[in-house]
């Protein structure tokens, strides 16, 4: 059989594979082609209740028996809080391995709090406390920046999420390094600390396919299909001249190159279960440096010429901090994870107040 392309990265580089889920059946097969900690957020979680179903339906019954004043909102959360901690247990001994920089579990703060920066600090040390390796996602509004430095400073490993610009992945690579800063000039610890900044990379695919379609731009529509890939490397590219302790994750993805365009630094790279078997099946050998390989002038050119939303998420001073929640991107995203939050509390609400005429 031949060799997991994830393996052969895993052996010959720095980059790293986690996984863009929480189902314990995903996650066993993963850890088989060497992934090293799993990502979680609303979608994600009501995706793998549904997928055990009765198991989650009877955890219901059970949590709200022995809570009966708790909301379908609240054991909603109970239900996601056990899920993301059955999936840490199963990653603990890559977290000992690394000594806390991998291994780790990533569970998504109440998207309901976007604009709310210390409510997303306090839940970030709540949910840490789940687990030994439990890193907390934040997402990257224009109102929670200073959420990362004071989750950082208060021990948080974080996960900034809902992030699509270069512009974004520099605030919170800014917020971390203050927030490990204030840690080391009091003499707390950071040597397990392992924060991450994801870009969602084929959504910034999708956005940029979008702002075309809306503005009427022709434009070979193969070109677009790189820019996530092209926002990720300027990242990148940023993150090593300026010696951030963060490091970047690329998520979302919808081809290939969100993978193997992205091979080679200290990076991490989640894609849900479905891409990494069909990429594992692939036989593709990627270019193991390939993070260093620009993109070529004639496919960034264009993009930079004829779609401002993606010269917004390109360039570094392409979005000021307070248009970061205006963005169509974040704003896209989340509606979606704030619908998950709906679906999931209408999900327990079918358990708990049982629809008679069915």
């Amino acid at each position: 059989m031949t060799e997991s392309p994830f393996l052969y990265m895993k052996a010959n580089t720095k980059t790293v594979l986690w996984n863009d889920s929480a189902d314990p059946k995903e996650l066993k097969d993963a850890l088989t082609w060497g992934i090293v900690g799993a990502t979680c957020n609303p979608v994600i979680a009501l995706s793998a209740i549904k997928a055990e179903k009765e198991h989650w339906v009877s955890r219901i019954k059970d949590y709200a028996k022995a809570h009966p004043t708790a909301t379908d909102d609240q054991i909603g959360w109970a239900m996601v809080k056990e899920l993301s901690i059955n999936a840490a247990k199963l990653l603990e001994p890559e977290f000992e391995k690394y000594n806390g920089r991998n291994g780790r579990l990533s569970i998504q703060t109440d998207p309901r709090n976007f604009r709310d920066a210390k409510a997303l600090a306090d839940q970030a040390v709540e949910f840490s406390t789940l687990a030994k390796n439990m890193i907390v996602k934040i997402p990257v509004t224009s109102e929670a920046i200073s959420a990362f430095e004071e989750a950082t400073y208060r021990g948080v490993s974080i996960n900034a999420t809902v992030s699509f610009s270069v512009a974004q992945t520099i605030a919170v690579a800014e917020a971390v390094e203050r927030g490990l800063k204030r840690r080391e000039a009091e003499g707390l610890d950071i040597s397990t600390m392992g924060p991450v900044c994801t870009i969602m990379v084929g959504r910034v695919d999708d956005w940029v396919k979008v702002s075309a379609e809306k503005s009427g731009v022709a434009i070979d529509p193969g070109i677009m299909e790189w820019a996530g890939v092209a926002v990720f490397k300027n990242a990148h590219k940023i993150y090593q001249e300026r010696g951030y302790r963060t490091r970047l994750l690329s998520a979302a993805f919808r081809n290939h190159m969100h993978w193997s365009e992205i091979i080679g630094g200290d990076c991490v790279i989640s894609p849900p279960y479905g891409w990494q078997v069909r990429i594992n099946n692939s036989g593709i050998r990627p270019n193991l440096n390939s993070i260093e390989e620009p993109v070529e002038s004639r496919i960034l050119d264009p993009m930079l010429e004829k779609l401002p939303e993606f010269r917004k998420m390109y360039e570094p001073d392409g979005l000021p901090i307070e248009e970061f929640t205006k963005l169509g991107a974040t704003l896209r995203t989340l509606r979606g994870f704030l619908q998950s939050v709906n679906d999931l509390e209408a999900l327990v609400r079918d358990v708990t107040v049982p629809n008679p005429d069915k």
